[in-house]
């Protein structure tokens, strides 16, 4: 919620200027890179590139290593991210590797959350939805036996169903926001001096966003719990197809049990701004830990060349997983009153979470977000409202496995490079 770089950041490093004159050059005294330099206050920050928030102002440079007193061979070990020049190959082939393992962490981190993660996040709506179920699938381990069960019975696209949809709901979403910002005064991201009206705004834009996507969001979730067995070979933009249609009244016929639109911005609403809301503290808070103890150790010279640059990256990527799982964990009895809502009345059949095969119709007649509730809990139980959560369990562990293996490799190709 808050811009990533301060006032006159400009990149690789922080060029003297005004700032030289208010104390820094006092508090930190420069440290000589060669006899022709004046780069008499140079940050150890990070290539420029998603995901890297790592900005320390004034910090010595760099925050570990011998400074190399003449020859140009030792320029990385004393500059490890060269502006450019007479360097050398060494340090440009670090810089270059930093950026792309940046890059690839970035990426891997992307690949985690939207596709590998993808079954989980099929296995989970689907208990979610399946009110009939006796079977709440609370633990892993019983995710993992169903997870194999629908796999042998339909194959591996049982699993990841409904994965186009979801990047389509994204997009809509993105774009939605992106529009309306344009066309209205309310903030896409809110300053660092911020005042209640601006948040007032900026989760106003938020709601808009989320009532733009709210018919799509309904057809991709329909896509996502569609059994296989019964389910038509549909197009990738079957779910945009369905979501207009969902808007005007048109396309597949539904039953009379089918909420509105209108009965659903609420709920949906309400969901989606907790979730934005939750993440965003989390992730505030959990990156200021963070930064703070990696600036503690730098202050100390006790970092690593290589732990320098693991915490130029990873520390963002952390707190995004841990704000998507506090949000996730914190709002899964309201995300199934949401999905159940949302699925009631579009004839829709899902797979039996109980058996691993056969399938089972959808008949809820639930009159609103309140009715809902009070049914869940006199007929399921305060557990119905966590059906499937095992799937969560696996979604983040998995999650959790690949940021360590990425962490050990990226470890691994920056100690062979510097």
């Amino acid at each position: 919620m808050h811009p990533r770089r301060p006032d006159g950041f400009d990149g690789l490093g922080y060029r003297s200027g005004a700032r030289d004159e208010q104390g820094f050059g006092g508090a930190f005294p420069a440290r000589s890179f060669s006899s022709a330099s004046d780069l008499s206050h140079w940050v150890t920050t990070p290539p420029d590139i998603p995901g890297s928030r790592n900005l320390h102002w004034g910090e010595k440079s760099p925050p570990y290593g011998v400074p190399a007193p003449s020859t140009p061979l030792e320029g990385p070990a004393e500059e490890p991210f060269p502006r450019g020049g007479g360097g050398g190959v060494p340090g440009q082939s670090s810089e270059q590797l930093n950026r792309f393992a940046g890059f690839g962490i970035g990426l891997a981190s992307l690949f985690t959350e939207n596709v590998l993660a993808h079954p989980c996040i099929v296995l989970r709506r689907q208990c979610q939805v399946n009110y009939h179920a006796r079977h709440y699938h609370l633990t892993p381990f019983t995710v993992i036996n169903i997870m194999y069960s629908f796999n042998k019975t339909q194959g591996p696209r049982a699993l990841w169903k409904g994965m186009g949809s979801t990047f389509i709901v994204q997009g809509v979403t993105l774009g939605a926001e992106g529009i309306i910002s344009e066309f209205t005064p309310l903030p896409r991201e809110i300053s660092h001096k911020w005042n209640p009206k601006q948040i007032g705004e900026h989760l106003l834009l938020k709601s808009l966003t989320y009532i733009v996507a709210m018919p799509f969001y309904s057809a991709s979730l329909i896509e996502t719990v569609q059994s296989e067995i019964i389910r038509d070979n549909t197009g990738i933009l079957e779910c945009i197809k369905e979501g207009i249609g969902r808007v005007i009244g048109l396309g597949v016929p539904h039953s009379k049990r089918l909420l509105p639109l209108l009965s659903l911005i609420f709920p949906t609403v309400l969901h989606g701004v907790l979730h934005y809301i939750i993440s965003s503290v989390i992730q505030k808070i959990v990156l200021l830990i963070l930064k703070r103890k990696t600036y503690n150790s730098h202050l100390a010279e006790s970092t690593s060349p290589v732990q320098s640059m693991l915490d130029a990256y990873f520390p963002e990527l952390i707190a995004n997983f841990a704000a998507s799982l506090c949000s996730d964990v914190i709002l899964y009895p309201l995300e199934t009153v949401l999905h159940r809502l949302h699925i009631q009345g579009t004839r829709t059949i899902i797979d039996n979470t109980d058996l691993g095969y056969e399938v089972l119709p959808i008949n809820t007649q639930y009159e609103g977000m309140r009715d809902c509730i009070n049914t869940i809990r006199q007929e399921e139980g305060m557990l119905g409202f966590y059906k499937g959560f095992g799937a969560v369990v696996i979604q983040y562990t998995l999650h959790a496995a690949v940021l360590q293996i990425t962490k050990i490799i990226y470890s691994t190709l920056l100690q062979n490079s510097v």
